[in-house]
């Protein structure tokens, strides 16, 4: 064999090893997993999670309310008076007259839980529907979206699932319309705080970064 024919052989065996090289180079790298489409499945767990921070925020909007009314009538309130009303989808009356103890410890917690699960809703619409929007155009979306989930389920449901099953209106009759506006105002503001929270950022390796 000449000098020739062995430089030809050894180019093509080179050639035949960064093949190789690059061909276990790719079996080797992982594959990262990225959404092709809106991650709806994602942004309803994140909503649920920061529901809780809309649900906590405007608990706390009402137990400050409590305070300032007894303070301005001088009429005595529980600060969970939210609460007492609440709880009484499922007790009844007799939920106005608890005053302490771990049933009004339970009803924060199903309140809470409650605004995880709206917090699903806004959480997709706010991704969905103003993801390139303004701060101020985020704002008037969940506050519209705000009022129309306190309709229908004030006026829409309540008023008449209530009566139904335990014999009384007490949700739609003992909370004034302005404080069920703002509560559920307020839930829809705080969701609009938060959102930044839990949007999707795929992840980059350091090779890709670079």
């Amino acid at each position: 064999m000449d000098r020739e024919s062995k430089l030809q052989q050894l180019a093509a065996l080179e050639q035949e090893v960064q093949q190789l090289k690059a061909e276990l180079a790719a079996e080797t790298t992982p594959t990262h997993w990225r959404p092709t489409g809106y991650y709806a499945a994602y942004y309803a767990t994140t909503g649920f999670l920061l529901g809780m921070f809309g649900a906590a925020t405007s608990l706390l909007a009402n137990i400050i309310g409590s305070l300032v009314w007894n303070g301005l009538k001088g009429q005595p309130q529980n600060p969970l008076r939210l609460i007492q009303v609440y709880l009484t989808f499922p007790l009844g009356e007799t939920a106005l007259k608890i005053d302490t103890g771990i049933t009004l410890a339970v009803g924060c917690c199903l309140y809470l839980g409650t605004g995880m699960l709206y917090g699903i809703l806004f959480q997709l619409v706010l991704t969905r529907f103003t993801p390139n929007a303004t701060f101020g155009r985020r704002l008037l979306v969940v506050s519209v979206l705000s009022l129309a989930v306190w309709l229908v389920n004030f006026y829409g449901i309540l008023s008449w699932l209530q009566p139904l099953l335990l014999g009384g209106n007490w949700i739609v009759e003992l909370v004034p319309w302005w404080v069920a506006a703002l509560t559920h105002l307020v839930f829809g503001w705080t969701m609009v705080l938060v959102y930044p929270w839990g949007l999707y950022l795929p992840y980059q390796p350091q090779t890709e970064q670079t």
